[in-house]
């Protein structure tokens, strides 16, 4: 039958009679349009004229025929089947399938002329015309099961040697129909049949048999997919299962038979770690490996055989482990004595790792339980002291049985995490620092041994399970969050960092092989998560640890991966829009070293670059204030040519409407306006400003300190000293009086100037910059790029200006970065004309 598509559309209803077409005089209730149905299940209207039912010789009956009213030519002659199911809808509407997929369907314009071609079909088919379907819609296996009804149930073959090929064949044609397959599952339970079949695989063994062996191979392996219980039961029992085993053996694809009893009896023992005296549980252990076995091993796999059709067998073993696990359960008696074996110094190390093996798979088991029956499970092994047992097995030096304890360990976090806090928590009233639980499970992920640090990712999320407070419970006079995260902080966070501490001591990473930097990065990652949903504990612990600054240092490591994890728990910082973190990141000047490794990264557009941009962008957009002062203070001279990009641009612009707002407090109301007036200024104003800045005296600089107060007019963006190179004065003069740090910078390919920064105990020092822009070949600043900086024609303004910058102590640090305004041409002309007081004053440095 059809599917029920939306009713095509009616004829629209004319007066008076229609006329003769094709020589014949008919009235308007034959009138109809014809509707195929397309590949997108639409109606396509193939036309309109009359129809009628007549006899056709050519069909052999009764047939539907409509000629087209404009010229008489056929449009549909269709005839009408026995078997089909025709539907009258909405009452001027009949909808057939004249195949497997073309739909037809006769709209008409009257009802009385649907009503008189309905009562025709029904007439055909013996049906009585009130039905609006004419025949029920049944599927071929009902149909199947209809026709069979009368019949009697499958007759088997007699269980003879002889008659295996009949049998198997019998076997194999049943598999497609449900009910062949009922009849044929029936016929094995009430006749015996699998342990006659049993009989004759051993006389085929006896007698060297392979093709009756390969016969009894398709015979098993049919049985298998019938997918009954009951057949389960017999194959499965204690007298059948190794023969029904033994059969699958000799599958006819292989050239040779396989050798499962052989493993299952001699290679795989059975250890009872603890005796269980229980001997019908003892061998449903047995059975249920041995099911587990050939499903596993011996079945062919679900791509060659649908997964559907042993979904009774995946349940026999599931069904098995439950009984297995209620059984262990409730004797009291064996789980005393494993608990006691567990944590007896007096047992030998084979001992206790077979009794690790065997709670790991016992626990393992428990996964197959009901929500409710898991619990009681759970509450019973911790009744009997499990987190004490772990703490125990952790301690011991057998990775094995470590790596065992450590999957127990997932269990009990996954399925309560506030268990275990409560317990380490008691624990820590009583035991130092260095054994409790969650320490050894930290000590574990540190000291992981594979390459791929498989356990330390595992025991990373253990522990960020255990820390997230959406897990972590509330009531009316206790917080665990509040408890816990107490605890955390206190005992165990100086071991979660200690890695990271011990290898960030100096500029770059001490260690930076592979293996320590993806330990690193697990550490990161987990500290970002706190960051994230910690709130004050971790900020606490950061500021007061200077964690930042310590993790910046791993954006020197030449592991790309880890660099970003470090700018990822900056990143995380600067989100949370937090004036505390804020400070913290600004007296420290922890921007350094993103800038250094932005600078570093040059003109290659990779992950690292977008990264590090982002978070500028989202400073700018965010108008986080004193970040974006700060950034442009200190880095401005940095970053200023970076035009790839308007980031850097719109934070400078941020940065002078806060000030332009703190110099006039009394036109903030009007900013807008002032706003458009100062951003539209001439560039010449910019010259001027610069040149009264070189012509100011900055004694009154102090060392980490903005040199201008923000209400002094008198002076641009441009009078604050280097953060870079004050802050390598600070930390290299403490080494030596001279060091030199050579810092890179190839940004987008316009440029690449070279800094270097000289530092001395004299009084003045020197910075030279020179660009390179010339030495990369098809870059935009390459020469012959117009206007571009260190191209051949024109002089940099940065790389003719010097300044001299005098601080309290006596120390001078001279800075100075390539600039590169907007407006190039102008600067060009400009260059040429250098002020004479400016020149004086760069002869005299």
């Amino acid at each position: 039958a059809p599917d029920q598509p939306p009713a095509p559309p009616a004829i629209a209803s004319q007066s008076g009679g229609c006329g003769v077409a094709g020589g014949r005089m008919t009235d308007t209730r034959r009138r109809v349009k014809v509707y195929t149905l397309n590949e997108d299940r639409q109606w396509d209207d193939r036309g309109t004229g009359h129809v009628s039912s007549c006899y056709v010789e050519r069909l052999k009956g009764m047939s539907l025929l409509v000629r087209a009213e404009s010229d008489g030519s056929l449009l549909l002659e269709s005839k009408i089947n026995p078997n089909t199911a025709y539907q009258k809808q909405q009452d001027t509407l009949i909808v057939w399938s004249e195949a497997e997929n073309y739909d037809l369907a006769l709209s008409f314009q009257e009802k009385a002329g649907c009503d008189e071609i309905w009562e025709k079909i029904c007439q055909v088919q013996g049906k009585d015309p009130s039905v609006d379907i004419t025949q029920d819609l049944v599927d071929e296996s009902e149909e199947e099961r209809f026709d069979d009804m009368s019949s009697p149930g499958l007759e088997l073959p007699s269980c003879e040697l002889s008659r295996l090929e009949e049998i198997a064949e019998l076997v194999a044609s049943s598999l497609p129909s449900p009910l062949r397959r009922e009849k044929l599952a029936l016929a094995l339970e009430n006749e015996g049949y699998i342990k006659k079949l049993l009989e004759i695989f051993h006389v085929c063994e006896d007698l060297e048999n392979i093709e009756g062996l390969h016969h009894l191979y398709e015979i098993i392996k049919g049985i298998f997919l019938l997918n009954r219980t009951a057949l389960f039961e017999v194959m499965f029992s204690e007298e059948c299962i190794m023969d029904v085993i033994g059969c699958l053996e000799y599958d006819p694809s292989l050239s040779q038979s396989r050798k499962h009893r052989e493993f299952l009896t001699k290679t795989a023992k059975f250890k009872e770690v603890i005796p269980i005296s229980d001997p019908e549980l003892k061998q449903k252990i047995h059975q249920t490996y041995r099911v587990q076995y050939i499903q596993d091993m011996v079945l062919p796999t679900p791509s060659v055989f649908e997964e559907n059709m042993l979904s009774t067998l995946h349940s026999f073993i599931f069904f098995n482990k439950v009984e297995i696990v209620g059984m262990l359960q409730e004797d009291e008696k064996f789980l005393t004595d494993l608990f006691a074996q567990l944590t007896d110094e007096a047992t030998d190390e084979e001992k206790r790792q077979e009794l690790v093996n065997f709670l790991k798979e016992f626990c393992a088991f428990s996964q197959t339980l009901q929500p409710q029956n898991r619990d009681a499970f759970f509450k019973t092994l911790s009744n009997m002291g499990i987190l004490p047992a772990l703490e125990v097995i952790l301690g011991m030096d057998d990775a094995q049985v470590r790596s065992a304890a450590t999957d127990i360990f997932s269990y009990l976090v996954e399925y309560n995490p506030s268990m275990v806090r409560e317990f380490v928590m008691q624990e820590a009233q009583q035991n130092d620092d260095d054994i409790l639980l969650i320490n050894l499970i930290i000590e574990h992920m540190i000291c992981d041994t594979d390459p791929e640090l498989g356990g330390a990712v595992l025991l990373m999320g253990l522990l960020r399970t255990l820390v997230d407070p959406e897990n972590m419970l509330a009531t009316a006079n206790k917080t665990e969050k509040t408890e816990f995260l107490g605890f955390f902080y206190k005992h165990c966070m100086h071991v979660l960092t200690a890695p990271l501490l011990a290898n960030t001591t100096e500029d770059k990473p001490s260690k930076d092989d592979f293996q320590t930097a993806q330990l690193l990065a697990l550490i990161l990652e987990l500290l970002t998560f706190c960051v994230e949903h910690h709130t004050y504990h971790i900020k606490n612990y950061i500021i007061n640890k200077d964690i930042l600054r310590r993790v910046l240092v791993l954006m020197a490591s030449k592991h790309a991966f880890l660099a970003l994890c470090a700018l990822r728990f900056k990143r995380k910082i600067i989100g949370l829009k937090d004036e505390f973190y804020n400070r913290y990141i600004m007296k420290s000047f922890l921007f350094e070293p993103v800038v250094k490794a932005f600078l570093n990264n040059g003109s290659r557009y990779n992950l690292m670059n977008s990264a590090i941009i982002e978070m500028f962008e989202f400073i700018r957009v965010e108008d986080i204030k004193s970040l974006t002062a700060h950034v442009i203070e200190n880095y401005w001279k940095a970053l200023e040519d970076v035009d790839y990009v308007q980031t850097f641009k719109g934070l400078k612009l941020r940065f002078e409407q806060q000030r332009e707002r703190q110099d006039n407090p009394k036109l903030d109301s009007m900013r807008s306006i002032l706003r458009n007036h100062r951003y539209r200024r001439d560039a010449r104003t910019l010259e001027d400003e610069e040149e009264m800045w070189f012509n100011t005296d900055e004694d009154d600089m102090e060392d980490g300190e903005a040199v201008v107060p923000p209400s002094d007019k008198t002076k641009n963006d441009e009078d604050i000293m280097d953060p870079i190179s004050k802050f390598m004065e600070r930390k290299k003069l403490k080494e030596s009086e001279e060091k030199e740090v050579l810092l890179k910078t190839n940004l987008s390919g316009r440029q690449s100037p070279s800094f270097k920064l000289s530092f001395s105990s004299g009084t003045k020092s020197n910075l030279t910059s020179q660009s390179s822009a010339s030495n990369l070949p098809g870059s935009p600043g390459s020469p012959g790029s117009p206007g571009s900086p260190g191209s051949p024609g024109s002089v940099s303004k940065s790389t003719s200006q010097m300044a001299a910058i005098t601080t309290k102590g006596g120390l001078v640090g001279l800075v100075d970065y390539p600039d590169d305004d907007e407006e190039d041409d102008e600067d060009e002309d400009k260059e040429e004309t250098l002020p004479l007081s400016k020149k004086a004053k760069l002869e005299s440095s």
